[in-house]
């Protein structure tokens, strides 16, 4: 990677230049963050399992017709990926279970199932703390328009109802997830960042055991094995690279 320039660093990923300008290469990193950056801890072969559990998920979504910025995972920790014109500067949480912030912010008790999907909006914004706000702060910051919004939302519930479908063959429930887009720059848009561990919570349907990032968050230990099985899950019944 080194002969590649830098664009970009992140908690869990870097983003380089590809030899095609329209395309870059994204390393995925073991460094684990919580609560704001508050909590760090590098987890050995995290990048490798998300690398890989992203790569299998944009190929199932992309086979669903949901376009997405993955191109081909190019080794272990790398994937090939469109560069983006433009990303948004938002991200939308999708929730279908009561959990994490929503539960404390709201006193709703963990576990309660909603009778429809709730989305979220957060702004990017490392400064502030990414702090939650609704579409017309959206509009009023710049960072969108409504017409751009009712896209993402409309695309954010299609995602969300392809997770669950994804997840729940190998078992598994989407608890909520977080979705990044951006648009290239044909001006499609598309659905970046990643779907993983990392980024969304996932229960063991039988047991509801945690195979997620929340395992790190609360000290509970075997973070790179539950990751492992999501992976391993996918990989047996998708037959998917």
């Amino acid at each position: 990677m080194h002969h590649h320039q830098l664009l970009y660093a992140g908690k869990s990923k870097q983003i380089y230049a590809a030899d095609n300008p329209r395309q870059v290469i994204v390393h995925y990193k073991d460094d684990a963050s919580a609560y704001g950056g508050i909590k760090r801890a590098s987890i050995a072969n995290k990048g490798i399992c998300n690398n890989k559990i992203a790569g299998i998920v944009y190929q199932l979504l992309e086979q669903y017709g949901v376009r997405t910025h993955f191109i081909r995972r190019i080794g272990e920790r790398e994937q090939l990926c469109f560069r983006k014109e433009k990303m948004i500067q938002l991200e939308f949480i999708v929730r279908n279970i009561a959990s994490g912030s929503m539960s404390k912010r709201l006193n709703i008790k963990e576990g309660t199932e909603f009778a429809h999907p709730v989305c979220e909006i957060c702004y990017k914004n490392d400064e502030l703390g990414d702090p939650l706000i609704n579409d017309d702060h959206a509009v009023a910051l710049g960072l969108s328009t409504y017409d751009e919004l009712y896209e993402v939302h409309n695309l954010v519930m299609t995602i969300n109802d392809l997770l669950i479908r994804i997840f729940g063959q190998i078992n598994v429930r989407l608890v909520d997830a977080k979705m990044e887009f951006g648009r290239l720059p044909n001006g499609v848009l598309v659905l970046a960042d990643e779907i993983s561990p990392d980024t969304a919570r996932l229960w063991d349907l039988a047991t509801l055991e945690r195979m997620d990032r929340d395992r790190f968050r609360h000290d509970m230990g075997r973070v790179t094995e539950m990751y492992q099985e999501v992976l391993e899950r996918l990989a047996r019944v998708y037959k998917i690279e």
